[in-house]
């Protein structure tokens, strides 16, 4: 608890909110992001988003090694049994990557919704046959997961492992801002 306490007094003492601006995803989501962050494009969402369903929306730094994300995932809970479905999500997450060191998760609240949320590096080792990618991808990510009666929607920012130091606050204050109506 001292150490959640920690993080949340430099958090308000190191963070210039100044630096981020509300973005409108659909009508009904919006983030507050960095202001150089741009909309993916098409490569981007190739790259990052193996899948035939694309995004509801996201966006990048100018050197394109930072992300953040909001989708549908394709899994839907009947009923609002947070804790159940933070059990199948973190399961999922665990088998995505080849190592998971879980730093954080629960259940918070932002304006007057729960979120299933987890913070996590991973690595997802190299190919040893592929000439792609032969070195492991290290990351750090931070995702939120808003489960609703007809949808579960995912929100997701990820950077390079060696650039959390950098990141981490600012990702913390994106995750704060989400708004959903």
């Amino acid at each position: 608890m001292r150490g959640f306490l920690f993080i949340g007094i430099l958090f308000l003492f190191s963070f210039d909110s100044s630096r981020l601006v509300r973005v409108k995803i659909t009508d009904d989501i919006s983030v507050m992001l960095p202001k150089d962050f741009k909309p993916m494009d098409d490569l981007d969402f190739n790259e990052r988003f193996r899948s035939v369903r694309a995004p509801l929306g996201g966006y990048t730094d100018q050197d394109r090694l930072i992300a953040f994300s909001v989708n549908i995932s394709a899994t839907q809970w009947p009923d609002n049994d947070l804790e159940i479905a933070q059990k199948f999500f973190k399961s999922s997450l665990m088998n995505m990557f080849d190592r998971v060191d879980m730093l954080n998760e629960g259940i918070s609240e932002i304006n007057k919704k729960k979120f299933v949320f987890f913070e996590f590096e991973s690595r997802m080792n190299g190919k040893n046959m592929s000439l792609e990618q032969q070195a492991p991808v290290l990351e750090y990510t931070y995702i939120k997961y808003l489960v609703e009666p007809n949808r579960t929607l995912v929100f997701s920012f990820s950077c390079p492992r060696r650039m959390r130091p950098d990141w981490e606050i600012t990702a913390h204050a994106i995750m704060s801002s989400i708004k959903v109506k």
